[in-house]
């Protein structure tokens, strides 16, 4: 298990000069050698019993423990937590995958949504998704109908080979109320798949959090108490849902804001686009030049000179 782990960690990350293990190895010759070449220099791979490096090992060996027990603790603790989730929402109580959604915009630009996945093992992060939104997908900040659309995409591709084949949710969390629900309810019929418990979360009055109010599908609503464990477990993975949102939509936002009317055109690499930015000053310029102008450019062929004037020009 040992040397698998060496193999897999190395893999991904540059090895130290002297790597020390708590156990000797029979392969561990082989290991040294292999991480020196992946390294281009000559790497140690030890295993003290005794010496300065001892404590260091052992020092190891208790953060592994005590990393291991928080780990099961925490595993518990997740555990009696669904539970109770589950009794809340009258599920089944094996509730092993709940799906997390909200979106993220400024009035209806750069509109990004997404799925947190959250489990007994606590967050999912290899099984977060986000979904991209181009202007025309719907009306500009429509909430609902971006809460559809993207159960819809995410339904859609559910029985394919996809990344979300195989994983179907336990229960939906959609971060808004009625409307949001209702939109996610007739995306969800739209599709046939009506196995799916969906509850909304909304903030209480003044968007106070503490006083969400939790709709179902059926028209239901309550509230929890202040201070209820499985209030503070269900607001973690909203504003874990909202933190992954806010971030995606920031990041979408500045890819926005440093792109070029040049990355579309065919042809044109980094190189070249610097070589024309240069040259013209900026991408206005470039598509005010003529073909002759165009060709001037160092890198840039009589060809390449036409293609980009009949980009900007409609030829």
């Amino acid at each position: 298990m040992l040397s698998a782990f060496l193999g897999q960690f190395y893999d991904a990350a540059p090895p130290a000069p002297r790597v020390l293990l708590d156990r000797p190895l029979e392969d561990m010759a082989l290991i040294a050698e292999a991480l020196g070449v992946k390294a281009g220099r000559r790497i140690a791979v030890e295993a003290p019993q005794r010496g300065g490096a001892r404590p260091l090992i052992e020092l190891a060996q208790r953060n592994a423990q005590e990393a291991l027990d928080q780990k099961l603790a925490e595993s518990a603790s997740q555990s009696r937590l669904i539970g109770q989730v589950a009794r809340l929402f009258d599920l089944d109580p094996d509730l092993n995958r709940i799906e997390v959604y909200d979106n993220s915009h400024i009035q209806g630009r750069h509109a990004v949504g997404v799925m947190v996945v959250a489990g007994p093992d606590g967050f999912r992060k290899a099984a977060y998704r986000r979904y991209n939104f181009k202007p025309g997908d719907h009306a500009p900040g429509d909430d609902f109908a971006m809460m559809g659309e993207m159960l819809r995409r995410r339904f859609r591709n559910a029985g394919d080979d996809g990344a979300d084949a195989g994983e179907w949710p336990d229960l939906l969390l959609i971060d808004g109320g009625k409307g949001q629900v209702g939109a996610v309810r007739a995306a969800l019929e739209e599709l046939g798949v009506e196995d799916v418990p969906i509850v909304g979360v909304a903030k209480g009055p003044d968007r106070n959090a503490g006083r969400e109010v939790f709709h179902l599908a059926d028209g239901r609503e309550f509230t929890l108490e202040p201070g209820d464990p499985v209030l503070f477990y269900l607001q973690r993975l909203r504003d874990e849902a909202h933190r992954f949102a806010i971030g995606s939509h920031r990041a979408k936002r500045a890819k926005a804001q440093t792109a070029s009317p040049l990355d579309s055109v065919p042809g044109i690499g980094p190189t070249r686009k610097k070589a024309l930015l240069l040259h013209f000053g900026s991408a206005k310029a470039v598509a005010r030049a003529g073909v002759a102008d165009l060709a001037r450019v160092d890198g840039v062929s009589q060809a390449l000179a036409q293609t980009i004037y009949d980009h900007f020009h409609g030829g």
